[in-house]
Formats: C-alpha cells, structure tokens, sequence
C-alpha cells in the first residue's frame, strides 16, 4: 500500500499496540500489590508475569488457527473482548483476595494479547513495503512502550498508595484487623478494572467498523534447482537459535520492567519514588527505539544491532550486580537500551530462508515470548534462596532482602550471553551438520 493509504490503518494498530502495552506493563505495579494483599513470597508474587506470558505459549498456534478462520481484522476484535474478559476476572478475584483467581484473569488478558500479537504483527509489516517494516515495527514499539510507562505509573499511583504503611501495620496486626486491612487495599483494584473493561470493550466493537483493509502476504517463493527439500521446521538452526535467543530475550525484558519497582522498595526507597521506576526502563527503550529507526538501515546493520545490544547487556549485568542504592535501580532501567533493538533484529534474522515454513516459524517465534513467564519468578526464586543464605549467615533482614534482591541479578548474564552469541554466529547457521 502506498503511504498516504497506509496511514489510518497504521494509526489504529498504533494504538492496539499502545493497549496490549497498557495492559503489558502494569505488571511491574501488580508484583508487589499481590505480594501484600496475598501475603506471597517474592518467587510466588512473580507468577504474576508467568500468568501473563505463559499464555503465548498456549495460545500463538491456537491464535493462528482463529486468524486463519476470521482474518485479522476480526481477530483484533475477538482479542480485545477476551482482554475485557480477563479484567472483569478481578473483580471476584478481589471479593475473594484469591491468588490463583488473580492469575486465572491476568492468563485470559494474556490468551486476548496474543490473538492482538499474532494479528498485528504480520499485519503491520505487510501493510507496506517490506524494505521499510522495520521502520514500522519500530514506531509500534514507542507506542507500545510509552503506553507502557503510563499504565506503569497510573497503576502505581492507584495501587501502591499507602503500601509502605500497610506493610508496617501488618507487622503488628493480626486476626480480623489483618484481613480487614487487606481486603480493603484489594478493593482498589474494583474502579481501574472496571474501566478497563468498558474500554476494551469498546473498542473491540469500534475495531470491527474501523477502515482497515484486508491483506495477505505474498506466497514465497521456492527456489528452483534445491539440492534438498526441507521437511520439517527444526530443520532450519536459524530459527530454533532465534527462538531460544529471543526467549532470553523476552525473560531480561521483564526481568528489567517488572521487578525494578520491586527492586527499589527493597532498597528502602519510597513508594513515591519507586512508583516511577517502570517507566525509566520504558523509556530508556522509547528512545533506542528512535535512534534504531534513524540508524538501521541506512548507518547500521540490524546484525550490529544486535551485537551491540548483547554486549551492552552483558556489560550492564555486571556492573548491576557490583553496584547498590539507586545507582544501580538507573542500571537496571539502563538495560531497556540494551533490550529495544532485540526484537526487531531477531525476527527477520530468525526466518530469513523458512520459505513456507515462514507461518509457522512465525508461531514459533511467538511462543518464545514465555521467556518472561519463566525467567521473571527464577529470578523471584534466586532472591528468595539467597535471602535464606544471608540470613543463615546473620545479616539483618532489611539488608539481606536488598543485597538478596540485587545479587539474583546474575540470572541476567547468561541471557545476554546467548544473545550476543545468536548475533555473532548463530543467525549464520543454515544447517545442522
């Protein structure tokens, strides 16, 4: 499609991947609410980011599936009712102060934000040239994230307030004052998910009348005179190291965006302060995201990119682990840089030669996305193992919650390992043998 007709219907995905990243982000605020209102560990208060990412592993193939039957336009409409779905969830989950309900309504958001994933990504970057869908994925990703940082600090504001002395009293309270405390911070959650829901709901109406025309990818071609016919998708190491690569990705990703709040409280800082952290991480990937649609392709190959964000990220895990206080909260903000231009240079690396593969491997590619389901309540584990070690050892709990929170960072290296590596050598590998 040309520019100018291009326009409107970039606009309207613009702002489904500004919602899915409202959605998304909020997380960071939810961690350290349903610690408290749940009484949970740090290990099980992180299970907020598995219920939310888990889902794209049951539900990308599944999302292709639906895709196939109703087209894109439909199916963005069906995932926004699903999301409205999931935030109704909340509703009993917080009559009842249950956590498995919580995670039941976060898992259905999830289910609705990959039916909007696997639709909006392949549409957006067939809506125009494909020489230039970087450049849009790109400008998805700002709007993305600054939805992001928004929802992040909004739901801080809402959910955090006052959390600082509701930790102190439960050290004190116990019986029916403990519960009653409890279930009124649990309350809080009634008027924002309602109106998320209306919301949602709207617009899953609005998204089926919007002007957006329907469109295919061109069938790719075969090339003629192969020696040998691929069969099967693990034929192709590109993709399955793309895969494994982009799962790191997606956990340091969440790693950096969700637990940073957590992070500071653990450091002592307040509530006010900490409430913002989120968005430090979301913007710092706001502005690589500028610099990469300026930079890539004209003074920067996507390949560099990516080289560059590996070693930045293995440079950042280091320092982060050696450095303490509200430094290190900034160092950890520091890695949205190092994680902004992952996405978008994995991906056309990943498939590049998948010929009809391509659909599937585009799945594949989804699926990793529970990265963030798996390595987000590790690291919530480390901390919680390495709180027991220093408290074995007679630290005081204050500084052992903290240097324990700091030190489960290390989980962050081996990530940015594997992605340096996929970038230098692994996106190369055509064959097994």
């Amino acid at each position: 499609m040309s520019k100018q007709s291009s326009l409107v219907p970039l606009m309207i995905i613009a702002a489904l991947f500004f919602i899915f990243g409202f959605v998304t982000w909020i997380n960071g605020a939810l961690i350290p609410f349903m610690k408290t209102i749940n009484e949970l560990t740090a290990a099980q208060s992180y299970l907020v980011a598995s219920a939310s990412y888990i889902s794209f592993v049951v539900m990308a193939l599944p999302s292709s599936a639906i895709l196939a039957k109703t087209g894109y336009r439909k199916g963005m409409s069906i995932g926004l009712f699903v999301m409205a779905l999931g935030a109704l969830v909340f509703i009993p989950a917080a009559n009842a102060r249950t956590y498995w309900v919580f995670l039941l309504g976060i898992f259905i958001q999830g289910a609705g934000m990959t039916l909007l994933q696997t639709a909006a990504n392949p549409y957006v970057t067939i809506l125009g040239p494909i020489e230039s869908a970087a450049k849009r994925i790109s400008v998805m990703g700002i709007a993305n994230k600054v939805a992001g940082a928004l929802g992040s600090l909004i739901f801080g504001a809402l959910l955090l307030s006052g959390i600082d002395e509701v930790n102190e009293k439960l050290k004190t309270v116990t019986g029916e004052e403990k519960n009653q405390l409890l279930d009124t911070m649990a309350d809080s959650v009634f008027v924002p998910y309602i109106i998320m829901a209306v919301v949602l709901f709207v617009l899953g109406i609005l998204i089926r009348k919007a002007p957006l025309p329907h469109v295919e990818a061109e069938p790719i071609k075969e090339e003629e005179g192969a020696k040998s016919v691929k069969t099967s998708i693990f034929q192709f190491p590109q993709l399955i190291l793309g895969v494994i690569a982009l799962f790191m990705y997606v956990g340091v990703e969440v790693i950096a965006g969700d637990s940073i709040i957590a992070y500071g409280l653990s450091l002592g800082l307040p509530v006010s302060q900490a409430k913002w952290f989120t968005t430090f991480t979301l913007f710092a990937m706001v502005g690589t995201y500028a610099l990469g649609v300026i930079l890539i392709p004209k003074y920067m190959s996507q390949t560099t990119a990516l080289r560059l964000s590996g070693l930045l990220g293995i440079v950042l895990s280091l320092v982060i682990v050696n450095t303490t206080g509200f430094t290190s909260v900034l160092l950890v903000a520091a890695l949205g840089i190092a994680n902004a231009l992952v996405w978008p240079a994995i991906w056309p690396l990943a498939i590049d030669g998948l010929g009809k593969f391509t659909k599937t491997g585009a799945a594949f590619l989804i699926m990793a996305i529970s990265g963030g389901a798996i390595l987000t309540p590790l690291y919530g584990r480390l901390v919680d193992y390495l709180k027991e070690v220093y408290l074995a050892e007679g630290m005081e709990e204050v500084l052992a919650t903290s240097q324990s929170a700091n030190q489960g960072y290390w989980i962050l290296l081996p990530a940015y390992i594997i992605i340096f590596l996929y970038a230098l050598k692994g996106h190369k590998i055509k064959s097994w043998r």
